[in-house]
């Protein structure tokens, strides 16, 4: 069941860098907001994608006030303002594929932007279906190099988790059925497991290694992609060692 992970998503090697990025507070209360306008209502216990949303924007160091007002704008009690979700498929250099989740109150501005983005960044924009069936989605828990590995498969398998893998760095990564994440979550900490990170993922089947040259043009069409407003995620195949990311970090 444990062995050596290959996946290394590039969006948690970026956190530091991200959690500096001024948008990241718009782009969670949209979709506080419209997590809560769904099917599950403004209650966080019985709606889980809510229960999500509020986690990751605890994780940000959101106030609970923000949050509230967030539920409230989605449960009719503020702001009218509609978001439609649109999924964007592409692929970026080096034959890599590349999701886009948006949240958009203009679909024409927004497919206008990131095909502009996939262009002038060496990539191109497919059709719906061209590189989803790449991705599962997954829960994953990250922990710490020098985390007791034998103990944290102990527990994990125990409460329902799928799969334990150190990763390049030497971190525990723990993957799930997104289904089970915050039963396996909670489990997860209950046992005295807090993760360093934790959230539902699109997690590829197969990994693309690339290497320096390909890494920047990727990174950079990356950068570009979570610069735009209406952009929630993207999810990219990808796979940067440790090598390149320290070359990366290092620019």
């Amino acid at each position: 069941m444990a062995g050596h992970s290959k996946f290394a998503n590039i969006k948690h090697r970026k956190a530091a860098q991200d959690k500096k990025r001024g948008k990241i507070f718009t782009k969670l209360i949209r979709e506080i907001t419209v997590a809560a306008r769904g099917g599950g209502g403004g209650d966080v216990a019985s709606n889980p994608r809510l229960r999500l949303a509020v986690d990751k924007a605890l994780g940000a160091n959101m106030t609970r006030d923000t949050i509230d007002r967030a539920i409230k704008r989605g449960t009719g009690e503020g702001d009218d303002t509609h978001y439609d979700e649109i999924r964007y498929e592409g692929y970026g250099p080096a034959g890599t594929a590349i999701m886009v989740d948006c949240l958009t109150d203009n679909r024409n501005r927004t497919v206008s932007e990131v095909r502009h983005a996939f262009t002038k960044s060496g990539g191109n924009l497919g059709t719906d279906g061209s590189v989803a069936y790449m991705f599962k989605r997954t829960g994953l828990l990250m922990y710490p190099v020098g985390t007791d590995e034998d103990a944290v498969m102990e527990v994990a398998l125990d409460v329902g988790a799928e799969d334990i893998e150190t990763n390049d760095e030497g971190g525990i990564e723990v993957t799930m059925p997104f289904t089970d994440f915050i039963a396996v979550k909670e489990a997860m900490i209950t046992a005295g497991f807090t993760p360093e990170q934790a959230e539902v993922i699109e997690k590829p089947e197969n990994t693309i290694d690339v290497e320096l040259e390909d890494a920047q043009k990727i990174m950079h069409l990356i950068d570009v992609l979570e610069d735009l407003d209406d952009v929630q995620e993207v999810h990219t195949n990808a796979d940067f060692s440790a090598e390149v990311m320290a070359e990366l970090s290092a620019e």
